[in-house]
């Protein structure tokens, strides 16, 4: 599952309030511009019908003037006269249907003779200029065609604006005949009216245009008055919505009269002749306007329509609409405009809008932003004290003020929750850290009351074999005192204590009377006050006593009983755990005496051995601490050191456990687990018995009775002798001389007859030990004295100690574990232990400190192996078993080895000797501090204190403490 990544408050804020911002923006434009928009196009629709009716009115004003002044001329003679001057004389009469006719370019009579009489308005005229080579000022031009000497004659008359002649053209006729022209037939066909006429070229000028044509009231001729396209033309691109708006204006048969395409240039109709021979004006299906096109088939007959279309990528607005022509047939005008040109201005405005919106949304980003970080900050810095309580850091008490009330009530809250917190840790560290037991019990009574204001408390524990809460302390006017009140059974469920044990708490209001029943160890008192039991209860809820608080408001603060509650679980555990380490460590204290009682109970020679060093080291320790001068005026112990002490000394022969007994207790050199001096002695009683029976046989055969008497005699004695020589030699002593040693190897020498079997009736590890050798033919003679294969117990390889050893042992093993030779014991040097026996007593120091380092001791008794190893190190270095010098040793290990020297050698229940006096065992060790074998400060230490005197006293029988002179020895 990804984690989703948590952002600022201020940064929420700020995209929560733009993002209403922006929602809000869009809507009210996307709302304001499609309603701008349907407004604009609704106009737009609006503007259409308006100018469709602009543009039908003014295709009307081109063409009902012209129609209307068509028919004024139609009634009169408009030229009178049978030649050119006489007409000439009447010009001014068409000069003012000209001139009163925005749109009409010319005014023309076609008489029935072919004559044709046309005045044109030469600045009207778009094909004029041209076509007539028209001197200056002139305004008018005369085109006549008239019959004169019997033949067609056409001039061109110029007049001035006065109408006056400027100057007269006769020009070759061009066979003009009116009577040939549509607009002249249409007029003599229809004379009731004035007709207009489909687009055509003008004659003349070339011009496309449309003629509305009369016949003249009583007279064969026809009047016409020309309108040119391009004026209707003109009319039509002066009506134009945009730059890009399509507008065409076509006649019945789709010719195109006039037209804008967008941008493109202006309209110039032409004539084209069809393959059947007919001419028109082109058609809008043929041009390049399908938006127009469009419009046109959507076209319903004499109806005016807007509606949208979707063509060639782009939305269109569009209008259709007939127009009525006066006297001809009706036109329709097509107007159609994209949408984003009508919608320009509202798209601008948008543009511009959301320019205005961008800039007025940055500053009110930025306002956000700002308003949200002075909003958000009390929080950060809330959020900061909140990391400070969880990295329990409880230093500064919370300053964080704001206006926003739920925010500024957080801090409150948060204030005195880091104060509650702070006051909890405190209370819980300060219990947890006490080690001493009866200070824990008066410290949790003492906090408890201090929390809920209590005037007085007592202090119970549980008493499981007894089922009873037995009162330990009272707390009283502010101190915790030792109290001697009765205790509560279990069974008593009326007591306010015991109900509160069977609950979470328990609050209760007593009277004077009952305060005094209940609890007679507080102080008694005259009004009625409120009872609070809290139980103490484990972390498995196991019930470890209980606090009864009388306090002597009628009410108490629910937060101090929360707080009191809260602490008694850490006051029950903390008491638990100080339980616990208490009965720890007196089984760890009843485990050790019981080792070291096993191990004096061992053998008796080592008698209390490790019950008495404890007593002289701590002796020692002591005066060490209490010396104010000297190299031990800096010396001191702490609880815990004097613990480590404490163990060390008790354990410091723990590995004798493993030394065998009868080595231990070896009194003569061929002890084992027996005496084997009584072998030998049943060998030389053997040979005794031999003598006897050689003497009273050689007697049967007939010998000198007397002379083997005496040879008899003689040989007893020599065996009696040898036999008491070698039990001397058995017994041990100081040194053995090599005359000694000779004198038993040549009593080993002598021989006596075995005739049964050494290798049945034996123990398996026996047996493998003599098939080392192949057993011999019975009989067989045996030595009286041998060092056999047998005799040699091979060491494993578990039994060697490397040069390497992690624990930094440096002596020498013997090759063999043990070496059970005769004469090899016998001729032991020095004592009764041969080298291999020496060995093994001597390992009970790399025992013990490869025991004692395989214990997990915590890390206040880390320091146990090394003191209890080394009370057979020496100060120079030579000790045993790691060689250790002076600097290499603690104090306390230096103590503990005078403290072994002097037990042993004062030591009276030994039985192989005898204790020796306070004198004696001074002077051997004043030789060893001369010696470096041990610490000759510690040595002046045991002596000046007087040590060594009040050891004497506990444990040195009367006639061993003799008098002496100390000042010989400091």
């Amino acid at each position: 599952m990804r984690n989703k990544k948590n952002v600022h408050f201020h940064i929420y804020i700020s995209y929560f309030f733009t993002g209403l911002i922006l929602i809000f923006a869009i809507a009210m434009g996307t709302v304001l511009f499609t309603r701008m928009s349907t407004i604009i196009l609704s106009q737009a629709d609006s503007s259409y019908a308006l100018i469709g009716n602009e543009v039908a009115s003014n295709v009307k004003d081109i063409y009902e003037p012209v129609r209307n002044q068509t028919e004024i001329l139609a009634q009169s003679q408009p030229v009178s006269g049978k030649n050119l001057n006489e007409r000439l004389n009447h010009v001014n009469y068409l000069a003012k249907a000209i001139v009163s006719v925005k749109s009409a370019t010319s005014a023309y009579v076609g008489f029935s003779n072919g004559e044709f009489f046309l005045l044109r308005q030469y600045a009207k005229s778009n094909g004029s200029k041209g076509i007539f080579k028209a001197p200056l000022n002139t305004a008018w031009i005369v085109q006549s065609t008239s019959v004169e000497t019997d033949k067609l004659q056409e001039h061109v008359v110029y007049l001035d604006d006065k109408l006056n002649e400027i100057e007269r053209q006769s020009i070759p006729a061009r066979n003009f005949d009116p009577r040939s022209r549509g607009w002249y037939e249409t007029a003599m066909k229809n004379p009731a009216q004035a007709n207009v006429s489909e687009p055509y070229y003008f004659f003349t000028t070339g011009q496309i245009g449309v003629t509305y044509a009369q016949k003249i009231v009583d007279a064969d001729a026809v009047v016409g008055i020309d309108i040119e396209l391009p004026t209707i033309h003109e009319t039509i691109r002066n009506s134009s919505v945009t730059p890009s708006t399509r507008m065409a204006l076509i006649d019945r048969k789709g010719q195109l009269l006039a037209w804008q395409n967008g941008k493109q240039s202006a309209y110039k109709p032409q004539i084209i002749t069809r393959l059947d021979g007919v001419q028109s004006l082109p058609t809008l299906a043929e041009q390049d306007a399908p938006v127009l096109n469009k419009i046109n088939e959507m076209a319903s007959a004499n109806t005016q329509s807007s509606q949208a279309l979707e063509m060639i990528g782009k939305t269109w607005a569009t209008y259709q609409a007939s127009i009525q022509i006066p006297g001809g047939h009706d036109l329709r005008i097509l107007i159609a405009s994209p949408h984003d040109e009508l919608l320009a201005g509202i798209i601008k405005m948008r543009r511009q809008s959301i320019a205005l919106f961008v800039v007025l949304l940055v500053l009110g980003l930025g306002l956000t932003i700002y308003f949200s970080r002075l909003a958000s900050k009390p929080l950060k810095q809330l959020n900061d004290e909140a990391s400070k309580i969880a990295r329990f850091d409880f230093k500064s008490p919370i300053k964080i003020e704001s206006r926003i009330k739920e925010i500024a009530d957080l801090s409150n809250s948060m204030r005195g929750m880091k104060a509650t917190i702070r006051s909890f840790l405190d209370i819980a560290s300060s219990l947890a850290s006490e080690t001493n037991y009866d200070k824990l019990l008066a410290r949790v009574l003492k906090e408890m009351s201090e929390i809920t204001e209590a005037k007085s408390g007592i202090l119970y524990l549980y008493q499981p074999q007894e089922q009873a809460m037995q009162v330990v302390q009272a707390y009283v006017d502010h101190q915790v005192l030792e109290t001697s009140a009765h205790g509560i059974s279990m069974t008593d469920e009326n007591h306010p204590v015991i109900k509160a044990c069977k609950s979470r708490s328990s609050i209760c209001h007593l009277q004077a009377d009952e305060l005094a029943s209940h609890f007679s160890a507080l102080p008694a008192t005259d009004h009625a006050t409120t009872l609070i039991a809290i139980p103490l209860k484990d972390r498995n809820n196991t019930l470890v006593g209980a606090i009864a608080l009388v306090i002597d408001d009628a009410s108490i603060d629910p937060g101090r009983q929360a707080m009191a509650e809260a602490v008694s679980g850490a006051a029950a555990v903390a008491i638990e755990n100080q339980r616990l380490i208490q009965e720890q460590k007196a089984l760890l204290e009843a485990f050790i005496q019981l080792i070291a009682s096993a191990i004096d109970a061992k053998s008796p020679y080592t008698g209390g051995h490790c019950q008495r060093v404890p007593v002289l080291t701590k002796l020692l320790a002591q005066a060490a601490c209490k010396e104010t001068e000297g190299p031990f005026a800096g010396f001191q112990l702490s609880e815990a050191e004097w613990e480590e002490l404490h163990i060390a000394a008790w354990l410091h022969d723990c590995g004798k456990v493993t030394t065998p007994e009868y080595i231990v207790d070896k009194a003569t050199k061929l002890e084992t687990l027996y005496d084997r001096i009584h072998e030998i002695r049943m060998r030389f009683e053997v040979l005794k018995r031999d003598a006897q029976i050689d003497y009273w046989q050689a007697i049967a055969n007939g010998g000198n009775a007397t002379e083997l008497k005496t040879q008899l005699d003689a040989n007893l004695a020599k065996l009696d002798c040898d036999f008491a020589f070698l039990a001397e030699c058995n017994e041990g002593g100081e040194f053995m001389a090599p005359d000694k040693v000779a004198r038993i190897q040549d009593i080993a020498g002598r021989h006596w007859l075995r005739t049964l079997s050494d290798r049945i009736g034996i123990s398996h590890d026996e047996k493998e030990r003599k098939n080392r050798t192949t057993e011999p033919c019975l009989p067989v003679q045996e030595q009286l004295l041998s060092d056999k294969p047998e005799h040699i117990f091979t060491r494993s390889t578990r039994d060697t100690i490397t040069p390497d050893n992690p624990w930094g042992f440096k002596v020498k093993v013997p090759e063999h574990l043990y070496n059970r030779g005769e004469v090899y014991n016998l001729t032991v040097a020095r004592g009764t232990l041969s080298e291999e026996e020496r060995y093994k007593i001597n390992e009970h120091m790399i025992q013990t400190i490869m025991m004692l380092e395989k214990l997990p001791f915590p890390r206040h008794l880390a320091r146990v192996p090394e003191i209890a190893g080394g009370h057979h190190e020496k100060m120079d270095g030579t000790g045993y078993p790691k060689r250790l010098a002076a600097a290499d040793m603690s104090i306390p290990a230096r103590m503990m080895a005078i403290a072994d020297i002097f037990e042993a050698l004062t030591a009276a229940d030994r039985p192989y000797k005898k204790g020796k006096t306070l004198s004696e065992a001074i002077k051997i060790m004043s030789f060893m501090k001369k010696d470096h074998h041990i610490d000759a400060e510690l040595f002046s230490l045991f002596l000046k204190s007087g040590t060594y005197l009040e050891y004497a006293k506990m444990f040195m029988n009367t006639d061993q403490i003799d008098e002496f002179d100390i000042h010989a020895y400091v």
